[in-house]
């Protein structure tokens, strides 16, 4: 009756042979989650560690984590950290250039000729019309079209060649110094017989914008350069008329001096 019994308890005793593939399955589960986890941030550190932990706790053999890293040694995939190359060109841009004292004092001239600018400008009540902003790439006069042309056309309006001669006036230097003329159009199409688009249009108007201011002989004509962009520099929005009213118009910059300069010899 014994044996009996002790026979009958065995055979109620429950398999629990599931539950070595339920460890199994659990464990991979976790490393499958931590392995996502891990990939939203990759650290080549922690992964190296996740790598070395899991090839040891799994089969011990070889797996996709034994296989070389796709991220080269030595960089890293976060957000936070770059390569050193990629942090100098950052720290680089972020940073003000230091002018030198060369190149302060000839920001300073330059400022003095702005002011010269801004007076002539003020005494002839023609602050709607032109404007100065002075900045590392130099002096930069703003002429709004309206005052030099008529619409579609770049021949200078005869009543406004005198502002034109004003300007060359202003532009008498002891030092000598690269000058650009930019003319500018809004964005609507140009076809006429003249001109067969906007950049035919700013470019004359350049052109002969600069040919007035040459007429002073004391100003260098190796010195300019006139060259047109069209509508394709826009100060504003083509959107309403006064953008494209700000948008029409004839630029003069005044380049800083590079590497010292030469005075201008004036006959």
């Amino acid at each position: 009756m014994s044996r009996r019994r002790k026979k009958s308890k065995h055979e109620e005793h429950v398999d629990e042979s599931w539950l070595l593939p339920y460890s199994d399955l659990l464990t991979l589960l976790v490393a499958l989650f931590i392995v996502l986890f891990a990939s939203s941030s990759i650290d080549m550190q922690k992964f190296q560690s996740l790598s070395n932990a899991f090839n040891a706790e799994l089969t011990g053999g070889s797996g996709f984590f034994q296989y070389p890293s796709p991220i080269p040694e030595g960089t890293h995939g976060t957000s936070d950290e770059m390569p050193e190359a990629e942090k100098t060109q950052k720290e680089h841009y972020k940073k003000t250039p230091e002018l030198t004292a060369e190149e302060r004092q000839e920001q300073e001239k330059l400022s003095e000729i702005q002011n010269n600018i801004n007076a002539y400008v003020q005494e002839n009540g023609l602050s709607q019309q032109l404007n100065t902003s002075l900045t590392v790439e130099g002096l930069s006069l703003t002429i709004r079209d309206n005052i030099l042309f008529d619409p579609g056309s770049a021949e200078v309006l005869p009543e406004n060649i005198q502002v034109a001669q004003e300007i060359s006036k202003l532009l008498e230097m002891d030092i000598s110094r690269t000058i650009i003329i930019s003319g500018h159009t809004d964005n609507v199409p140009m076809h006429n017989d003249e001109f067969a688009s906007n950049w035919e249009l700013s470019v004359m108007r350049a052109i002969n914008f600069m040919k007035i201011l040459l007429e002073n002989p004391n100003l260098k004509p190796e010195l300019f350069t006139a060259r047109g962009s069209g509508e394709f520099q826009p100060i504003t929005s083509n959107e309403t008329a006064e953008g494209r009213a700000k948008n029409r118009r004839v630029e003069v910059l005044i380049q800083p001096v590079i590497d010292g300069g030469q005075e201008a010899s004036r006959e």
